[in-house]
């Protein structure tokens, strides 16, 4: 199984946005439609379709410039196709997208936000070394990686 980051196009676009999350989880993620059109009107926004082989099977959205800060890279979006969760394809998509970040000449920080309830992402995020540092105005736990 091979796990790769490619960019949104005419071809992959429609399966991403029909990715569905189950109920228990809608609740935590704006739908991969609404975030494919955000990055069609924002240009610091950068979408990710995450393939397993040559099949779509999930979604990232960073932004290369969080709340206009250059340098501070924030991810959006981040999900797997609700069937194919818990078998390892989210840990190697992360795993590409912090290395696609780090790889910006001028990245400085590196924050995720998600519910506070939600301890599954908060265990994800914090083995990659994001390090929770409060709650923002939204009402979502803020966890970053600084790297300068």
């Amino acid at each position: 199984m091979t796990i790769t980051l490619r960019e949104v196009t005419e071809d992959n676009f429609e399966a991403l946005m029909d990715m569905e999350l189950p109920a228990h989880q809608r609740d935590l993620l704006h739908s991969n439609a609404y975030s494919i059109a955000q990055a069609g009107f924002y240009d610091v926004f950068v979408p990710r379709a995450i393939y397993q082989d040559e099949r779509p099977v999930g979604f990232a959205l960073y932004n290369r410039e969080d709340d206009g800060r250059p340098g501070c890279y924030g991810i959006y979006r981040f999900m797997v196709d609700y069937p194919l969760q818990s078998q390892g394809i989210g840990r190697r998509a992360m795993e590409l997208l912090i290395a696609e970040i780090k790889a910006q000449p001028d990245v400085q920080l590196i924050n995720i936000c998600y519910h506070p309830r939600n301890e599954r992402a908060s265990a994800f995020y914090n083995s990659f070394g994001f390090v929770e540092i409060g709650i923002d105005c939204n009402h979502e736990m803020v966890a970053e990686i600084r790297l300068r």
